[in-house]
């Protein structure tokens, strides 16, 4: 039984995601008024994957409004990129997640077509 757990943990070959920093964002005043903003920092550790979407839900998963300089960033592997998110003040009570999202282009689908979806949870 051993034995077969180890083969399949060989077999089944390395899985890596990217990284979405801090795991429990707070939101604090901008200098917009009635607008709150977050830093959030994304590092790329996957080799097939260069765009990522950011997304804010709220506890069901549905989208929240906010603004952001892109809804999808490109970051290429092992390279990590600072990204700003703006909600009003008036929507913090509706938000759960900030959410990053790997993205494939069109024209360059890969074999394995895994993507992987990291979420921070607000605290």
């Amino acid at each position: 039984m051993r034995s077969s757990l180890l083969l399949l943990l060989v077999l089944s070959g390395y899985v890596s995601a990217h990284s979405w920093t801090p795991t429990y964002p707070t939101f604090s005043p901008s200098y917009i008024e009635k607008v709150l903003e977050t830093d959030m920092l994304l590092f790329n550790k996957r080799t097939d994957v260069t765009y990522f979407e950011v997304q804010v839900t709220d506890k069901d998963f549905n989208s929240v409004p906010f603004v952001s300089n892109s809804r999808i960033y490109k970051v290429d592997y092992l390279e990590r990129k600072k990204i700003k998110i703006y909600i009003r003040e008036e929507s913090l009570q509706e938000v759960t997640y900030i959410c990053s999202k790997s993205r494939f282009l069109e024209q360059v689908i890969p074999a394995n077509l895994v993507t992987s979806r990291i979420c921070s949870k607000l605290k």
